[in-house]
């Protein structure tokens, strides 16, 4: 499942989300108001962590111009304010939910499936590209009627580019949504992550799915003949 999360202390983001993604999360960071404006409006989360407090806008604000705009997926919002006045605001404004900080990491997990449970799926669990399925809610990955074991990095990858069928994803992206570290550093991981997973998805199989794009990245799905 895909997660965005807003918030400009450097250290606590990259904290909470190297702690998501070994729960199994793909994490997008945007470090400002603006940035998560930018990503909600382009991306599918299936839930968003919201800081109240970000340098260029009030988080509450941007929560309440994402539901004018239609914008479904639940919001928690976190922040030091603990006044319920405070809460009372988050909530009006359209969060579902509202965490004061300083927080425990395992009572953000249950708040988030919690809200999950509430909110009920904002879209279906099930990714399908050709035979190829992947279930978000069972991490179970299935071609044809084989089922195949995936570790948790080659789950990830395969995940992100299950969500964008057709589309070049480059080696930066995908470094970026699934490693901690710089995207540049993980670049070679992601090669060689990518090359086992080729190996589970397409060996012996007539027509394969993970495509090579040379020099930028990879593409899943179908090649036109």
């Amino acid at each position: 499942m895909r997660l965005l999360l807003v918030e400009d202390d450097g250290k606590a983001a990259g904290l909470l989300a190297k702690g998501l993604r070994e729960e199994g999360w793909i994490v997008d960071v945007a470090p400002s108001g603006a940035g998560g404006d930018e990503l909600a409006s382009v991306n599918d989360y299936d839930v968003v962590v919201l800081d109240w407090l970000l340098p260029d806008q009030d988080g509450i604000e941007l929560c309440r111009r994402l539901r004018r705009r239609g914008f479904r997926t639940p919001i928690l919002v976190t922040t030091a304010r603990d006044a319920v006045a405070h809460r009372v605001a988050g909530l009006n404004a359209g969060a579902d939910d509202y965490l004061v900080k300083p927080f425990a990491f395992a009572e953000l997990l249950a708040r988030i499936q919690a809200i999950l449970r509430r909110s009920g799926p904002t879209r279906s669990p099930l990714l399908t590209v050709a035979d190829l399925t992947l279930d978000t809610v069972s991490y179970q990955v299935r071609r044809g009627d084989s089922p195949i074991a995936l570790t948790p990095k080659e789950y990830a990858i395969l995940e992100v580019l299950m969500r964008h069928p057709g589309q070049l994803i480059t080696r930066a992206q995908i470094a970026e949504r699934v490693w901690d570290t710089e995207p540049d550093a993980a670049t070679n991981l992601v090669d060689v992550h990518v090359s086992h997973l080729r190996q589970k998805i397409d060996r012996g199989h007539a027509i394969p799915l993970i495509h090579t794009v040379r020099s930028f990245g990879y593409r899943i799905g179908l090649e036109p003949t």
